[in-house]
């Protein structure tokens, strides 16, 4: 991704970016003046994952504390379609930053977890019994 994408977003006067990160929620650092002005902007930038199982942990790189620094707010493990969509009902109920953010981080259908169970990936696949079983063993 460009620069001038995020930059056109802006000039034509979006109100908020959902941006699916790779890895723990990170992207190219050629990328952080247009994220700043963005934010600067008053545009409300979210970051999720990519990956259906999950968390944007943008604390454990410098690239992600860079990218918060720059006013991009962690959404959790929110998928980047739920996102996209519950960042729009938000801005249709405010345009303050604080309460788009309080409204974005409050799950309301499920959309985001306290945290992950240790068989998450196997729930939201359907399980699989025989790793069910191993799981079972250990995990009391």
């Amino acid at each position: 991704m460009k620069p001038d994408i995020i930059d056109s977003l802006i000039d034509n006067g979006y109100k908020g970016i959902v941006i699916a990160g790779t890895g723990l929620g990170h992207m190219n650092k050629p990328l952080y003046p247009s994220l700043k002005r963005a934010c600067d902007s008053g545009m409300h930038v979210y970051m999720t994952v990519q990956t259906l199982w999950g968390y944007v942990q943008m604390y454990v790189y410098d690239t992600g504390r860079d990218i918060m620094e720059l006013g991009v707010i962690p959404a959790a493990n929110m998928l980047p379609e739920v996102a996209y969509v519950k960042l729009g009902w938000a801005l249709g109920q405010s345009q303050d930053r604080e309460e788009v953010k309080k409204i974005m981080l409050t799950p309301i259908a499920g959309e985001t977890t306290d945290r992950e169970p240790h068989n998450g990936y196997l729930i939201y696949q359907g399980g699989i019994p025989e790793v069910e079983e191993f799981i079972s063993r250990y995990n009391k």
